[in-house]
């Protein structure tokens, strides 16, 4: 099964990604239950959270060099919008 690439991202409320893919799925990813680990604890952050973006060939979600999530976890684990 191939894992669809992303094409846009981007935060739509505090600690929730609205997440586009190249199939036209649409996800909403929380990454509340992430910032207890390093290095998403900087996403508290507001300024650096709203700064994701898709890496070029949309295989990721970044936000620095330290932070990212792979198309696969978003894909997988992100919740269709209500």
């Amino acid at each position: 099964m191939r894992v669809p690439k992303i094409i846009e991202a981007k935060a739509i409320k505090m600690y929730v990604l609205r997440v586009t893919f190249d199939n036209g799925d649409v996800r909403d990813y929380d990454i509340l239950p992430l910032l207890s680990r390093e290095p998403f604890s900087d996403l508290e952050n507001k300024v650096l959270f709203k700064s994701v973006q898709v890496e070029q060939g949309g295989h990721a979600i970044v936000w620095n060099e330290r932070i990212d999530l792979s198309e696969y976890e978003v894909w997988k684990n992100g919740v269709e919008p209500i």
